[in-house]
C-alpha cells in the first residue's frame, strides 16, 4: 500500500508541480510547472530522484501536513519557517516525516515559491503527460484542508542531506536580451529602463510580475499599433500604464503589449522569488551571454547532486539527543589492552 500525505491546513495557494508541458504552445496553453523550476531540480538532488518528479508549491505560505507512512521529504526554494512535532528542521535540506508526526510550514523568508518534496514524487493522475497544475488553463486546482496526496514509490533511503543556499533569493541583477519590439523604444527609453531600479509589485502571481518604479512610465510611439503574436515566459511586455510586466510560467500564448526585452530562462527564477517591494534591476545582454549563462546553468543543475552534503545538526537544538548512540566501543582506562582478559 502506498503512502499518502494529508494536508491538516492549506496555505492561500498550494499546488502540485513538476517541470511542466512542453509542446502544447501552439493548441494555446503555456507550459506552466514549477515557478521557479531551480528548486524541483534541488530536490531532485536532495532525495536522489527525476527533477521531474511531482512537488508540492506553496506560494507565501505553506500549512501542516500528516504522513500515514513514514516518508522522506525535502524542502527547497524559499525558506519558511519549518517544523516535526515542533521541533525546528533545516530549510534546503531532506528528512524523515515519521507516520503520524506533524509537518508545520510557515510563512517565506527570503523568497516568495516554497516547495515540499517526497520520495517518489506526488502521484497524483497526470494530465496533458504532466501533473502539474495550469489554473489559467483549468487544468488542476488549489490544494485545500482535507486533501490526501499519494506519494510514489520511492526507491531512495537517504535522508540528512543538505545543498549551499543558492544566489537567486535576493538578487537584484536580472539579464535580458532584446525581444520582438525592443527597436521600437528609442536609445534613452531604453538607457532609463536599465537604469531604473524597480520594485517588485505585490500584484504578482503564476502568470506575471508588475514592476513597479519611481518616474514617468516606459512606452513607444507604435504602442497601440502591434498585432498580437505569440510571447512566451520571461517576455517582459510595457503595459497601458507605461509599467513593465514581466510573464511569468502560467502566462497566455499571445499578447500586443510591446516587449521592451526577454529575461533569460535561468533569471527568470530570481524574478519569480522576489518578495513584494524587492528590488530589481535589468541588463540587457546578446545572445551569445545568453547562450553561456544558459549553458553554464544547466550544467550546475546536473551537479546538484555532488554538492549534497551530510546535514550537521546542533546537539543543544536536539530534544531526544540521549535517543542517539553517541558514544560506541567503551574501553577500560586502565586495563592493559594487549593482555589477555580471563574474567
Amino acid at each position: 500500500m502506498s503512502a499518502a500525505l494529508t494536508i491538516l491546513q492549506a496555505g492561500p495557494a498550494m499546488t502540485i508541480q513538476d517541470l511542466g508541458r512542453p509542446g502544447y504552445r501552439a493548441l494555446g496553453l503555456t507550459h506552466g510547472g514549477a515557478a521557479d523550476p531551480t528548486a524541483l531540480h534541488e530536490g531532485a538532488a536532495l532525495l536522489g530522484q527525476d527533477p521531474n518528479c511531482a512537488a508540492l508549491e506553496m506560494a507565501g505560505s505553506g500549512g501542516s501536513f500528516e504522513a500515514d507512512q513514514g516518508i522522506r521529504i525535502a524542502l527547497t526554494g524559499a525558506q519558511m519557517q519549518v517544523s516535526i512535532d515542533g521541533e525546528p528542521i533545516a530549510w534546503n535540506a531532506s528528512h524523515l516525516l515519521p507516520a503520524g508526526a506533524k509537518l508545520t510550514i510557515g510563512g517565506a523568508r527570503d523568497g516568495a515559491y516554497g516547495y515540499l518534496h517526497v520520495g517518489g514524487g506526488f502521484d497524483v493522475e497526470p494530465v496533458m503527460e504532466s501533473r502539474s497544475s495550469h489554473l489559467a488553463a483549468g487544468i488542476g486546482r488549489l490544494l485545500q484542508t482535507g486533501d490526501s496526496l499519494p506519494v510514489g514509490k520511492d526507491s531512495g533511503s537517504v535522508t540528512s542531506q543538505t545543498l549551499p543556499r543558492d544566489s537567486r533569493f535576493g538578487g537584484e541583477r536580472v539579464r535580458i536580451v532584446s525581444s520582438m519590439q525592443t527597436d521600437a523604444f528609442d536609445d534613452a527609453t531604453r538607457a532609463r529602463f536599465t537604469e531604473t531600479t524597480f520594485r517588485r509589485d505585490a500584484r504578482a502571481n503564476r502568470m506575471g510580475a508588475r514592476m513597479d518604479h519611481d518616474g514617468e512610465g516606459f512606452t513607444t510611439g507604435g504602442q497601440l499599433t502591434i498585432v498580437s503574436e505569440v510571447i512566451t515566459p520571461g517576455d517582459i511586455q510595457i503595459t497601458g500604464d507605461g509599467a513593465p510586466f514581466v510573464l511569468m510560467c502560467e502566462c497566455q500564448t499571445t499578447g500586443g503589449y510591446p516587449r521592451i526585452g526577454t529575461v533569460i530562462p535561468c533569471d527568470l527564477p530570481i524574478v519569480a522569488q522576489a518578495q513584494p517591494g524587492a528590488a530589481l534591476q535589468f541588463e540587457f545582454i546578446d545572445l551569445d551571454e545568453a547562450l553561456a549563462a544558459e549553458t553554464r546553468h544547466r550544467a550546475d543543475l546536473a551537479a546538484l547532486p555532488k554538492q549534497r552534503q551530510p546535514l550537521l545538526r546542533d546537539p543543544a537544538r536536539i530534544r531526544d539527543l540521549l535517543s542517539y548512540q553517541l558514544i560506541s566501543g567503551v574501553v577500560s582506562a586502565t586495563a592493559d589492552p594487549f593482555k589477555e582478559d580471563k574474567t
